[in-house]
């Protein structure tokens, strides 16, 4: 088999369904970084490849990935015992919907926060401000002290951190630098924190700061100041992440601006959910993820022999005409008709949320939502610029990163009308 990482490279999101539809629909081999691999599609897959007794995570990431996306020693990188005990950190401090809708609610008041300011520039970046105000807003909620003055080099950092992770040269270096520099900062808090002498005592109960902080391993011991640091930056860092789906929600309101009035209406956020959904499906975001297998396997008639490679297509899934009637075509009402198809929505992986699959989907949805209502209510000017989205670049996002100008100011014959939270 020849090695497909170069072709990977060069066609990002495409590569995976172009060499599926080759296939004719089989599972495809191939290999990547040198190593064999098999490449799986289907709801019927997703169930496979999250079965724990299948696909082990231990030594499956690449290297360069852990070093810029994850961390050495996260919890993405475990298994079994060790991975569970680990995983109920983040079900814990993310599946409460009342911190859900805390975190929401700090979106929403730090878009109002910005909003002010926004109108006073000539053109706004959207995706850069978006960062900016997701990271005041997480660090606030998770209790991790931010000096107003560091708010824009820890916004980049912590997004270069998932632009690079894909990437080689420049953009792999800087999502290195960017960990380094992060997981110095918080390992010091930790340090302190222990110390008694740092953040997360303040307020009527304990932070995610704390939280982690305090947390202990399988076997009892506690995190290291570095491993509590790299996850807490798996709090931090996707919760940025979402500003790839708020600018693509963006995108989407102004290729379909019939969105907005819904969207900005009293009955907005059963559609801001519905909204936020097809964003998250119809956009690219993750193209496949993968582990090796645990065992000798068969899929599909094929044998799958232990330490292969296994990845599952996601960015496929999520447009597969069976599943997805005209999957090319946005439209948020497919998610107001019914239940979503088992393990067919999956941009952020899939399996039960006490396995693999990412945690804080309920986060993302409903950060997703509040900005998407901001923006459907906020009067702004779309100025001409290049919005193609380039799926060799993974991950992606309008070339422009979004550019508005002529912002509304807060009306000045009262207070603002606050981002409502969803």
């Amino acid at each position: 088999m020849v090695d497909s990482t170069l072709p990977l490279l060069l066609q990002g999101y495409a590569w995976l369904p172009d060499r599926r539809r080759r296939s004719g629909g089989a599972p495809v081999r191939t290999r990547l970084l040198g190593k064999k691999a098999i490449a799986l599609h289907g709801p019927a897959a997703v169930r496979f490849f999250y079965d724990e007794k299948h696909i082990r995570r231990h030594d499956a990431l690449p290297q360069p990935v852990i070093d810029t996306l994850f961390g050495r020693g996260a919890v993405h990188t475990l298994d079994g015992e060790r991975h569970r005990v680990r995983k109920a950190l983040f079900t814990g401090l993310l599946k409460d919907p009342s911190a859900v809708r805390d975190l929401s609610r700090q979106v929403g008041g730090e878009l109002e926060r910005a909003r002010p300011q926004w109108s006073r520039e000539d053109r706004v970046v959207l995706f850069d401000e978006l960062a900016k105000v997701l990271t005041r807003a997480v660090h606030a909620w998770a209790g991790v002290p931010l000096d107003e003055n560091a708010l824009t080099r820890t916004a980049r950092d912590l997004i270069a951190m998932v632009d690079g992770f894909a990437a080689v040269g420049p953009r792999h270096l800087a999502a290195r630098r960017a960990r380094g520099r992060q997981e110095e900062r918080l390992a010091s808090l930790m340090k302190a924190a222990r110390a008694d002498a740092g953040p997360g005592d303040d307020g009527p109960g304990p932070t995610v700061f704390r939280t982690i902080a305090e947390h202990r391993n399988a076997d009892g011991s506690p995190l290291t100041p570095r491993t509590a640091a790299v996850e807490l930056l798996n709090v931090l860092r996707p919760t940025v992440a979402i500003t790839w789906f708020a600018v693509f929600a963006a995108h989407a309101l102004h290729r379909h601006p019939g969105h907005r009035e819904p969207l900005a209406g009293d009955d907005g956020p059963e559609f801001a959910r519905a909204f936020a959904q097809e964003v998250r499906r119809f956009y690219p975001f993750a193209p496949f993820v993968g582990g090796l297998a645990a065992e000798r396997l068969e899929w599909a008639g094929r044998t799958i022999t232990p330490g292969t490679m296994v990845l599952l297509d996601l960015y496929g899934l999520d447009h597969d005409p069976d599943l997805w009637p005209e999957p090319y075509r946005f439209d948020p009402s497919r998610f107001l008709a019914g239940p979503t198809p088992a393990d067919a929505l999956v941009p952020q992986g899939g399996g039960p949320v006490d396995g693999h699959r990412c945690p804080g989907e309920n986060v993302t949805v409903a950060v997703l939502a509040t900005v998407a209502r901001f923006l459907a209510r906020l009067p702004y000017v779309v100025t001409e610029q290049d919005l193609r989205i380039p799926l060799r670049r993974i991950p992606t996002a309008p070339r422009s990163g979004f550019v508005i100008s002529d912002v509304a100011a807060p009306s000045a014959a009262g207070p603002p009308e606050r981002a409502t939270p969803v």
